[in-house]
């Protein structure tokens, strides 16, 4: 019997001009089935999706119930401009005390709050001016180390009294273990 020759492609693993191909029929993973132009698209989602969270959440309109911060608390001062450069703005809280001996007791009114302002004490000549506090007030405002806050606007009789400041609880904010004290804030 003649032998017949063998082509040198008969069995396909002798092919060597293609590469080859495995044979395993298992599906490609997840990194594989994406593609850069997949991975720039969902980055750049991701990115437009924080800048949309950052404005919405920075440009709230805050009402009038939510006094979130300083620049609330200017803005509803009496007086703003002349409280801002001459003093500060300031949440005023009116309450009463009633304390009973026997059996001693501590009864509080519930608390009126509204806009206030304190001023420095070298710009108490505002009120000198419009004459809405005496030489004697002044004098002995400043005996005692003290400044003047008022409530109400300036030109419709405000309620302006003499006020110390309390230092002696300060801010338990900044006082907590393991933290620097902050710079100390301005006295008035």
């Amino acid at each position: 019997m003649k032998r017949q020759p063998r082509s040198r492609n008969t069995y396909p693993y002798d092919d060597y001009s293609q590469p080859r191909k495995p044979n395993n029929n298992k599906p490609p993973s997840f990194m594989e089935g994406l593609n850069y132009t997949i991975v720039a698209i969902c980055a750049g989602i991701f990115i437009l999706g924080i800048g949309v969270g950052i404005a919405l959440s920075s440009g709230q309109t805050i009402s009038t119930p939510n006094v979130a911060s300083r620049e609330v608390i200017d803005r509803s001062a009496p007086n703003p401009e002349i409280c801002v450069q001459f003093g500060a703005s300031a949440i005023v809280s009116d309450l009463r005390v009633f304390i009973t001996l026997n059996p001693f007791n501590v009864y509080v009114t519930q608390p009126n709050m509204k806009p206030g302002c304190v001023l420095r004490k070298n710009n108490w000549s505002i009120l000198e001016q419009q004459k809405l506090v005496t030489d004697e007030q002044v004098r002995q405002c400043k005996n005692r180390m003290n400044t003047f806050g008022f409530t109400g606007t300036l030109e419709s009789s405000p309620r302006i009294e003499c006020i110390y400041q309390n230092d002696s609880a300060g801010n338990l904010f900044f006082n907590r273990p393991g933290t620097v004290d902050p710079k100390k804030t301005e006295n008035f």
